[in-house]
């Protein structure tokens, strides 16, 4: 039964990238797409984002918000899930693909750059609804991007979908509750008790 259902995914992974390969490849899209999942390297977009809400007052919590998820979202994507799937790339089970971008190094499933970038997503279409369906659409060509380069199976990007979207209701639920003024009160306790030690001030 195990067995069966993998077997499935792949016939279904390796459908969908030849799909792909056959009916959307084009010089146009080769010099786009390399920019395009360049965007979702380490999460640049997001980040870019993030400094420029962080620069402007009334939005800096927001820019905060958006770094924590990019965090939050990249321990549980790369240092978690990766290193229990441990699913191989499908480049590296071809050794004569000639890939536009550098070979990845790191593990298949989920796709990191999928589900950080619909995290944040996610995370920003709350507080900007109006913009919503950029946010949205920037992630979904990163998503699509991955896979155009050959680099990840259209599973790695659903479960990295479905995985953001989940990071980004975790920062919420980590908000609503309070968590973060917690600890951020615990902090000042800790550096005003240590101030009074160290010189002496009570």
């Amino acid at each position: 039964m195990y067995l069966n259902i993998l077997r499935r995914i792949n016939i279904f992974d390796n459908y969908i990238l030849f799909a792909i390969k056959k009916y959307m490849q084009n010089k146009y899209l080769d010099r786009l797409m390399p920019i395009v999942t360049g965007m979702g390297n380490l999460g640049v977009i997001w980040i870019m984002m993030a400094v420029a809400l962080i620069l402007d007052k009334p939005y800096r919590l927001i820019g905060n918000i958006v770094i924590l998820t990019l965090v939050i979202s990249t321990i549980v994507g790369e240092g978690i899930v990766k290193h229990i799937v441990r699913r191989v790339r499908p480049c590296n089970y071809e050794n004569n693909v000639s890939l536009l971008i550098s070979k990845p190094i790191s593990y298949s499933f989920p796709s990191g750059h999928t589900l950080s970038s619909f995290a944040v997503a996610e995370v920003l279409s709350m507080y900007f609804s109006q913009y919503k369906l950029i946010f949205i659409g920037i992630a979904f060509l990163i998503a699509l991007s991955r896979l155009y380069l050959y680099v990840h199976y259209p599973t790695d990007v659903i479960a990295g979908i479905i995985i953001g979207i989940f990071c980004s209701k975790l920062i919420f639920m980590i908000l609503q509750e309070g968590y973060l003024a917690k600890v951020a009160i615990l902090y000042q306790i800790y550096y005003i008790r240590r101030f009074n030690n160290e010189y002496g001030v009570f």
